[in-house]
């Protein structure tokens, strides 16, 4: 007969033993893919999707609405820390609300990019959201993306990626995009941008995008979306053997 010590001893090894879900982190330039590439990716794994850009989004719009200056570390900063992000992902929509409004149809609105390159410059303001973003992550079971997801907040992600592309082609399909939403805009102004916008980058005190050692180069020019998300896939299944091997 099983006493309840025996219970215990065979519920034990099972703990131990439990299958350990992935953190998939992804940073690339603007223009590269990241969302759809992340959301797919996602969906394939059944994980949550994290859009880390949209939550600065919501942040610079809340900053506009509120009437604080955009040059404005400190007050910016103190605004962060005082607002309820909540965030959800719904079958690749990722949804956000401060302070119970949601905001999610407005983050991609053209003033909203303007004021983001602004806010996300600011230290105080990035390590808001870092912490945010990290405990969101801390079961694992995401694919986060970003510019400073590898280097910044997931470090330790069993799976890190770089996804990048040359930038004439990502220029491209920004203008295609913003072309679909009805936007007005010529592709050279849509290339200086993205020019300009690595460099800022490149460039930010805290939490610049760079390429860690131990991520994975994705290059998506002359690649389609699903031969991406596949080479993404294979690195995600190679870890996963990798770690139940061990």
């Amino acid at each position: 007969m099983i006493s309840e010590g025996d219970l215990y001893l065979l519920k034990e090894p099972y703990i131990v033993m439990r299958e350990r879900r992935l953190q998939v982190a992804i940073d690339g330039p603007a223009g590269a893919g990241k969302s759809s590439v992340a959301k797919t990716v996602a969906k394939k794994l059944g994980y949550t999707y994290l859009d880390t850009g949209a939550m600065y989004r919501a942040l610079a719009l809340t900053a506009v609405s509120r009437g604080i200056p955009l040059d404005d570390p400190r007050r910016l900063g103190e605004m962060a820390r005082s607002i309820l992000m909540t965030v959800r992902d719904e079958k690749g929509l990722f949804r956000v609300w401060v302070d119970g409004e949601e905001l999610t149809d407005r983050l991609r609105d053209p003033g909203t990019d303007k004021a983001v390159k602004l806010l996300a410059m600011h230290r105080p303001v990035r390590e808001v959201l870092v912490e945010i973003q990290r405990s969101l992550a801390i079961e694992g079971g995401v694919v986060m993306e970003g510019r400073d997801i590898t280097s910044v907040v997931l470090p330790d992600a069993e799976v890190k990626i770089f996804l990048t592309g040359d930038v004439r082609e990502r220029a491209r399909r920004r203008w295609q995009e913003l072309q679909a939403k009805g936007v007005k805009i010529r592709w050279e102004e849509v290339l200086d941008e993205l020019i300009q916008r690595d460099r800022k980058d490149l460039e930010r005190e805290w939490g610049k995008l760079v390429r860690v050692p131990d991520a994975h180069l994705v290059d998506t020019t002359g690649k389609t979306q699903d031969e991406v998300v596949a080479e993404i896939l294979k690195l995600c299944e190679e870890k996963e053997i990798a770690l139940r091997s061990r």
